[in-house]
């Protein structure tokens, strides 16, 4: 049963079994920020009635990258603003309908029909307030700033910043429980963006998944990716083969590989 955790006054963190998914609320005075909404109608409605437990502010959405777990559910919230980077939105229209296709098999291969149906279902709802590198929310004696760091773990990773409670909720930027994952990624640039994370200073940094993290969290993280970025150029240039990269990875082979093909 998710439930929610207060991380910083009122900044809230609801954690799933399903995935380990992690999704956020921060609370104003006058709306709240709803960060990711989950990987279906019926979750994100959910979601929904969760956030009324804690406040019957109007509500907005933000989105850290357009991955179905974190962007399937916003049909649950419309309408409101959409909050996410311009490329979000792109990525969304060129690859929503085959990843709710793709999941939705996934789902049903592995015997879990229903959920499998209910992602066939999602209606899905693209962003209208888009940023390129920064925007500023009020909330009400409350603000927040949308940053993009540059590619990533996507190419339009956004992170949301509580500068007044030193907290930044990041979505897959940062992976928490797992290694992390390149299928989409820029491996040769990711560390450069937690650098952009670490530089605002937040002691309370959310992942999209798992538990929150700290700043030496963040920065052993930073220095892994650094590794994985550099061996991904030893490999390019001919320095090193794809074998002798793997062996000095810091992630399992799977992983590493998948980051090298990129």
């Amino acid at each position: 049963m998710a439930k929610w955790t207060e991380v910083a006054d009122g900044v809230l963190v609801r954690r799933h079994r399903e995935m380990d998914l992690s999704v956020g609320l921060v609370v104003g005075e006058e709306s709240c920020l709803v960060v990711d909404t989950g990987r279906d109608a019926r979750q994100g409605a959910e979601l929904a009635a969760a956030v009324r437990e804690v406040t019957p502010l109007p509500w907005q959405v933000a989105l850290t990258h357009a991955h179905f777990d974190h962007s399937f559910g916003t049909e649950a919230f419309a309408p409101c603003p959409v909050w996410a980077h311009r490329l979000c939105r792109d990525d969304l229209q060129a690859t929503g309908e085959e990843q709710r296709e793709a999941v939705a098999r996934l789902y049903r291969e592995r015997g879990d029909v229903e959920v499998g149906d209910r992602i066939a279902a999602v209606r899905l709802v693209l962003p209208d307030r888009l940023v390129d590198d920064a925007a500023e929310l009020d909330l009400g004696g409350r603000r927040v700033v949308l940053r993009h760091f540059g590619p990533a773990h996507t190419d339009h990773d956004l992170v949301v910043h509580v500068p007044d409670v030193g907290a930044v909720l990041v979505g897959d930027l940062v992976e928490h429980g797992a290694p992390p994952h390149f299928d989409d990624a820029f491996p040769q640039s990711w560390s450069a963006a937690l650098d952009g994370v670490l530089a605002l200073d937040a002691p309370i940094v959310l992942p999209g998944h798992v538990d929150p993290v700290d700043r030496d969290f963040v920065r052993s993280q930073r220095a892994e990716l650094a590794t994985v970025a550099e061996l991904c150029r030893d490999v390019a240039a001919g320095g090193l083969t794809v074998e002798q990269a793997v062996a000095r990875s810091p992630y399992p082979e799977e992983f590493t590989t998948v980051a090298l093909a990129r």
